[in-house]
């Protein structure tokens, strides 16, 4: 046991920036950092350096899940201070194999994507907004409510297009369907949604015959891998926080689908999650947020796009935008914390709990990004010349 406390102990002396405190089990007491303690982490349980030297990150989320470590104070602030020295994690890539390196088949990638999101709709409404957007929202003044920020960020997207009434969108991962049915109300288009979700395909559906706008969007349930022998043509395509899901081996095919169902000179608006270099992601979030989850590097994605004569238009980092979407999610959750522990147990409750702080730790410590890129297939001389004008 003092072996264990050890390591921990080592592991947190690097963490020196922010001043706090680590209580151990027999109130055995450690300062890390200068000056009052802003938060303090308490080991109620030792924590094997085995399970710490084959994934740090894992070891530490699976402690907190259970309990045997818990943190007085801001969760964002200690784990923002714990992000900051990610780089000397410890990752084991032999033992976590079949965590880091899943298979990237269809009917397992569907699998994936529904153990996140076909929890349940009336989960996701506990702490999303209205519109049920669940990607980073935009906040050019930097006070907007996270409904307005959402709102905000739809039409930033659909402005970057710049639809013309009558043209056909596809969306690629269309979550619950607000973007399309707002393309479709607002910008006069038709067009087609498609995700692998069971339960946001049924949001969507409602969503659509609410609006009345069953005769101009469809939403479908369909592998992006079914696009190339659809036989659907489209004048723009868009993706939000999608990519994510496609796995590194599959980027090829994921473009060659984009390919063949837009129109010459057509014009793809892709918004993912993105890394600074290639990496097989973090073990905790792989197991237990988005099985088979890959973030791509912003450089494969341009050299891919390339390959397949997509022109770079624009590039914009919403980085910071992700912070504070995701600090919103969790003040949201936090208010609502006790339905979901009506719905879930405290063990689901404190992994969401991790999982939406630390994920704004890494988007505040730049270990991960938020790109959104806008490509014309081809050459388009007839969208504006600069940035502004898609407004």
């Amino acid at each position: 046991m003092i072996f264990e406390r050890t390591a921990i102990k080592k592991l947190l002396s690097q963490l020196d920036q922010i001043p706090f405190s680590v209580c151990f089990e027999n109130n055995d007491t450690m300062n890390v950092g200068k000056g009052e303690p802003l938060f303090t982490v308490r080991i109620n349980e030792p924590i094997s350096k085995k399970e710490l030297m084959t994934s740090t990150s894992l070891a530490l989320g699976e402690a907190y899940m259970r309990r045997s470590i818990e943190v007085d104070g801001d969760l964002f602030t200690a784990l923002n201070v714990v992000l900051s020295q990610i780089d000397k994690f410890s990752v084991n890539a032999r033992a976590l194999d079949k965590i880091l390196h899943s298979s990237t088949k269809a009917k397992h990638q569907k699998e994936e994507v529904g153990f996140h999101y076909n929890i349940g709709n009336d989960f996701y409404r506990l702490w999303l907004d209205e519109t049920l957007n669940y990607s980073c929202g935009y906040f050019p003044r930097g006070n907007e409510t996270l409904y307005e920020a959402q709102v905000k960020k739809t039409h930033h997207l659909l402005q970057k297009l710049h639809l013309q009434r009558g043209m056909r969108l596809l969306d690629i991962g269309c979550g619950w369907g607000y973007l399309l049915i707002a393309a479709a109300k607002e910008y006069g288009v038709s067009g087609v949604g498609i995700t692998l979700s069971d339960e946001q395909y049924k949001e969507c559906r409602r969503k659509a015959r609410e609006e009345g706008l069953e005769d101009r969007v469809k939403f479908l349930l369909m592998d992006y891998r079914e696009l190339r022998k659809s036989q659907l043509l489209f004048d723009r395509v868009i993706s939000v926080g999608m990519l994510e899901h496609v796995g590194r081996d599959n980027y090829d095919l994921f473009f060659e689908n984009v390919d063949a169902v837009l129109k010459p000179e057509g014009i793809f608006l892709l918004h993912f999650i993105s890394a600074l270099k290639e990496n097989p992601g973090d073990p905790w979030m792989k197991k237990y947020i988005f099985p088979g989850g890959v973030i791509p590097s912003l450089r494969e994605i341009l050299h891919i796009a390339g390959d397949y004569h997509f022109y770079t238009i624009d590039v914009e980092s919403l980085r910071r935008h992700y912070v504070k979407t995701l600090l919103c999610w969790s003040e949201r959750f936090q208010q609502n914390r006790g339905q979901v522990l009506s719905m879930f147990d405290d063990q689901f409750v404190r992994m969401w709990e991790l999982y939406l702080c630390a994920c704004a730790a890494s988007f505040n410590n730049g270990v991960i990004d938020l790109h959104q890129i806008l490509f014309s297939k081809g050459i388009n001389n007839d969208i504006p010349m600069i940035r502004e004008n898609y407004r």
